[in-house]
């Protein structure tokens, strides 16, 4: 009887430890192709069917959480990214490329660890209109949609209407997929040089119902061998932003911003800005069209860029949808941007501009 007694016990614990604990599976899968024109000294065309980004970059992700009584609860996330052209896994061929970390979180906030988003991604989340898209603002800054670190701790909080973060990598990509923003061969660690590869940002964020504003620093050191010619520790490149947003009703939401940069690893023109406005309407509840215009800026030189770009979105359920974007980038002094960040390896020659169309389908569950 006693036996029996532990034994139905037991299960009666493990039965509530199952029940406070969930984990959700969840991803999107969006696919496309695009065409581009003048492309090289050729001025070719091109057809294509991306990997990197449609609307939105594909992902499969695992999230849960456990709750471990007091307010308190541990948390993590396990998410890739990949192409829906051909399978592969994205961001350098990690397994779990866009985030992968476990932590606690109470009301007082949330510290986690692993590789997770720098602070610069959250601080865009709402007022870049058009966000990852084909044709959007990483076709200008490629790190905006790699904005995340290796080894990093993470704390974010909401206070109300407030919001605070900050992040601190020991080491922020240890892979090397290059040269390429999807692995920067910048691993740290060392203990040889504590500053080799480190990354910190800070975030504070105001939102409402009806509009918000955010502010954030970000910043990475370089360390040897590391891509984009941060290959000292005693190089940097910061970028500082601040950027809003504002909904004057249900159907129309606005989005402006700007970013500006300081790169050591350019010893001509290490200073940049990068200005953006954009607008979202949403003329039905099937159908919406987003709208936005980037303009970036290097100091003392005619280097710089500005891209149009327009999305339409027509949603077949509340999971599904197709969706058709243009975009045109014009080129000035010894720039040579493609107009596309979905795929590498179309840009014009320097100074030259370049226009896109795509349309896809997205999926999301």
């Amino acid at each position: 009887m006693k036996k029996e007694f532990c034994a139905l016990a037991l299960c009666a614990l493990a039965g509530s430890a199952i029940q406070a604990q969930t984990v959700n599976l969840y991803g999107v899968l969006d696919a496309s192709v695009e065409r581009l024109n003048n492309i090289g000294t050729s001025g070719t065309n091109l057809t294509r069917m991306p990997g990197l980004t449609g609307s939105a970059p594909s992902r499969l992700g695992f999230r849960g959480s456990e709750d471990l009584g007091g307010g308190l609860k541990a948390v993590f996330t396990l998410e890739q990214g990949f192409g829906v052209d051909n399978g592969a896994l994205n961001q350098g061929g990690r397994a779990f490329g866009r985030q992968a970390y476990v932590g606690l979180t109470s009301e007082w906030g949330a510290l986690t660890l692993g590789r997770q988003y720098s602070m610069m991604f959250w601080s865009q989340l709402d007022a870049d209109i058009l966000g990852p898209n084909m044709f959007g603002s990483g076709s200008l800054d490629s790190y905006l949609p790699n904005a995340r670190t290796d080894n990093s701790l993470a704390y974010r909080g909401d206070f109300g209407a407030w919001s605070f973060g900050a992040t601190y990598s020991f080491g922020r990509d240890a892979v090397n997929a290059g040269p390429s923003p999807a692995g920067t061969n910048c691993p740290g660690e060392s203990d040889t040089d504590s500053s080799a590869c480190r990354q910190w940002s800070v975030l504070a964020k105001y939102n409402t119902a009806q509009w918000g504003v955010a502010a954030a620093i970000d910043e990475i050191h370089g360390g040897p061998g590391a891509f984009a010619g941060l290959t000292s520790s005693a190089m940097k490149d910061r970028r500082s932003t601040v950027a809003g947003w504002f909904k004057p009703n249900g159907a129309l939401k606005l989005g402006a911003g700007v970013i500006a940069r300081r790169n050591d690893a350019s010893a001509t023109t290490p200073r940049s800005s990068l200005l953006y406005v954009g607008a979202a309407y949403a003329m039905s509840p099937q159908f919406g069209i987003d709208a936005q215009v980037f303009k970036q800026d290097y100091s003392n030189s005619n280097n710089g860029a500005t891209l149009f770009a327009v999305r339409g979105t027509y949603n077949l359920s509340k999971r599904t949808a197709v969706f058709a974007t243009a975009g045109h980038i014009a080129n000035d002094g010894t720039l040579a941007l493609s107009v596309s960040n979905a795929a590498a390896g179309a840009t014009p020659v320097a100074g030259a501009s370049q226009t896109g169309f795509g349309m896809g389908v997205r999926h999301s569950f």
